[in-house]
């Protein structure tokens, strides 16, 4: 590599001797990702920021903020022109893009050089060439890397179905579609097409032929100005939902134990890397099959979501090595070596359940036990957080629904695995709806623990069954029996007389007292119970004990086959939202009121909006006849598009709104009558 190439991260001046401020061109958990490397390194931070991001962490931790006008990527982190204005407000001299947004813009980054900022990328023109994933392909092809054939989404026909739909200029699962019918393929086109350019500013897509079962393995690749490439590790991030990664994995389970296939993986990311004289951060993606055979997907010219799981296993700090490679610094002269095993999850705001449909709200609280650091390499097993979220953070509808990675280290896989899994049960998260009994249950699933992941893993495995609750259903009801007496414990330190008596205590038997609550897995429950001088009844359970009561704190001695056993349970309220935590599973309920008000009343057949957004097309009207399934209208949020279908077969008798409406959550846009109820 020459010198000329290496002067491709610098603007105009300052950065030789070094940097001084950096933005970060994005949000979130990544700004603080980066943010965290530069503290340690004595480097000044800058923040931009939506209005919706107004009061988020990464704001409050930059020693600068730049507010953006607007809400959306495309009013604000998708805006070149406006990003680069607050660098040079801020007197920041260089520019870190994270991932996502405009991290892989050729044209972004040629406009931060023009304006005299270092850029924390690799050179322009390999942007450009891994930009565009047709012509990556071919250019891979010609260095020979073993590549899948691209097809034209005009030449495809039923005999090269299923195809895998991909937006040309992006990743995390935006824009893409598997198509099984040729049918469907003209309208999942279009549908790629407008996520792609919601999320990327590019609706550019292409076709390949798809693989129902693969091994996801990418290389994480480092190069220098000096002619330096390194092939840090690989990891395996088969498990997917939507085609967006859920669990990522270093070192993969499949090359660990398929002689040889480490050594050719990282051949060919070399190869790939110096086809296009890389420079910085990046990762070279592959799919592969049982035998140890691998194909060429893509080239991420960025930093990756799971690039922690490569800093555990190898001690390196990426962010500070791209920061250094920025300034024309030379990689260590040794390549430091993988050691133990690092697991990573992405908590989602999302509900596996109902299609993985995101959710939006407060975070009234995160808590994951046994955090031994944030952003920070771990030297001893345990368990890392990497987050964008605090206590009192509010998810929106304009971003992606990621809460948080929860990374675990350890000396074995089963060790980093049990202490992942043990860490998000035993974690609090208050507020929203998330994937965590989803994640604990991958986790520890046989499958998993014998290294048997694909990308199919969700539907080999019974989604139904990994994304069910991790409290029983008899287990869900005693929490709830907790709930009711802390909260009487809560009403009693409330009231201004008798609060030292417990509450329903009676000297003789009388009306059992009530509260009633409602589950979102299991309906409504009502407690009903006695406080008596001969202790605590509840209705439905024998042998209960009462050990302790106060508003936070409920401990139970349940009676069982084999003699009691005592169960603690921690409860914390936010308005009507309780929230139950005890080695059992969590729990959360709604208290409802002793009397309902008519008017919140829904009448049957309403599809309510499952989180706010925009109405961006509706597919049927008022007295037209539907199968159940059937697609009624469409929401974008969180950067993706959601179908609201009809949930039985009927006929729809009211729509409430328009194409371009925007709608808040638990609005009433349609009315199916059903044939049952007909």
């Amino acid at each position: 590599m020459t010198v000329s190439r290496s002067d491709s991260h610098r603007g105009g001046g300052g950065a030789t001797g070094g940097l001084t401020n950096v933005l970060v061109a994005n949000r979130g958990e990544i700004a603080r990702r980066v943010f965290a490397t530069c503290r340690r390194m004595g480097i000044a931070t800058t923040a931009v920021y939506s209005d919706a991001d107004a009061n988020a962490p990464h704001v409050a931790e930059a020693d600068a903020a730049i507010r953006l006008p607007g809400n959306t990527p495309g009013e604000t982190y998708l805006r070149s022109e406006l990003i680069i204005e607050a660098a040079l407000a801020a007197g920041a001299d260089a520019i870190h893009p994270g991932y996502g947004f405009l991290s892989e813009n050729a044209e972004f980054a040629k406009a931060v050089l023009a304006a005299g900022l270092t850029w924390i990328g690799p050179p322009v023109a390999a942007i450009e060439q891994m930009g565009s994933k047709v012509e990556s392909k071919k250019m891979m092809d010609a260095a020979g890397v073993p590549v899948l054939k691209q097809l034209d989404p005009a030449e495809v026909t039923a005999d090269m179905l299923p195809v895998l739909i991909k937006a040309s200029a992006g990743g995390g699962g935006r824009g893409m579609r598997v198509v099984r019918e040729l049918s469907e393929l003209t309208p999942q086109i279009e549908a790629a097409q407008r996520e792609a350019a919601s999320a990327f500013g590019d609706p550019t897509v292409f076709c390949e032929r798809y693989l129902e079962t693969g091994r996801h393995i990418e290389v994480q690749v480092m190069a220098d100005t000096h002619g330096t490439v390194w092939a840090v590790g690989e990891r395996e991030c088969s498990i997917q939902r939507r085609h967006q990664k859920v669990v990522e994995e270093a070192p993969s389970p499949l090359v660990e134990k398929i002689d040889g296939m480490r050594a050719r993986l990282f051949e060919a990311a070399r190869l790939a890397s110096e086809a296009i004289g890389y420079e910085g951060a990046g990762t070279v993606e592959f799919l592969a099959d049982e035998k140890g055979d691998f194909f060429f997907l893509e080239m991420n010219t960025r930093l990756q979501v799971e690039h922690p799981v490569t800093e555990q296993v190898t001690g390196l700090d990426l962010v500070r090595l791209q920061l250094q490679v920025a300034t024309g610094r030379p990689l260590p002269a040794r390549q430091p070596e993988m050691r133990g095993h690092s697991i990573e999850v992405r908590l989602y705001a999302e509900d596996p359940a109902h299609d993985w449909q995101p959710q939006s709200g407060p975070v009234h609280k995160l808590d994951i036990p046994g955090t031994r650091g944030e952003f920070t390499v771990l030297t001893e097993p345990g368990v890392r957080l990497d987050t964008g979220v605090v206590d009192g953070s509010v998810v929106g509808v304009h971003y992606d629904p990621m809460l948080s990675k929860v990374i675990s280290f350890a000396e074995t896989r089963d060790e980093a695995a049990h202490l992942l899994a043990s860490a998000l049960q035993r974690a609090k998260i208050h507020g929203l709806v998330t994937n965590r009994d989803l994640l604990v249950r991958v986790l520890r699933h046989p499958a998993f623990l014998a290294g048997d992941t694909d990308t199919a893993f969700f539907a080999t495995h019974d989604l139904e069954k990994l994304s069910a609750p991790l409290v029983s259903e008899a287990d869900e009801k005693l929490s709830i029996v907790a709930a009711a007496l802390a909260d009487a414990a809560a009403n009693r330190q409330a009231a201004r007389v008798g609060r030292g008596l417990p509450s329903g205590w009676r000297n003789l038997p009388s009306q059992a007292q009530s509260k009633s609550y409602e589950s979102r897995l299991t309906g409504k429950h009502e407690v009903r119970y006695r406080i008596t001088r001969a202790g605590l009844e509840v209705e439905g359970f024998e042998g209960l004990e009462l050990l302790e009561a106060t508003p936070e704190l409920v401990i139970l001695q349940v009676a069982g086959e084999r003699g009691p056993v005592r169960r603690r349970f921690e409860i914390a309220r936010y308005g009507d939202l309780v929230a139950v935590d005890s080695p059992l599973g969590p729990v959360a309920v709604r208290r409802l009121p002793r009397f309902e008000d008519p008017a919140d009343q829904v009448a049957e057949g309403s599809l309510l909006a499952p989180m706010p957004g925009a109405v961006i097309r509706v597919g049927a009207a008022v007295g037209d006849r539907l199968e159940k399934g059937q697609p009624i209208l469409w929401l974008e949020a969180m950067k993706m598009e959601h179908t609201i279908a009809a949930p039985a077969a009927g006929v729809l008798t009211e729509l409430n709104v328009s194409a371009g409406q925007q709608v808040e959550v638990g609005a009433v846009l349609a009315v199916v009558h059903s044939e049952e109820q007909e």
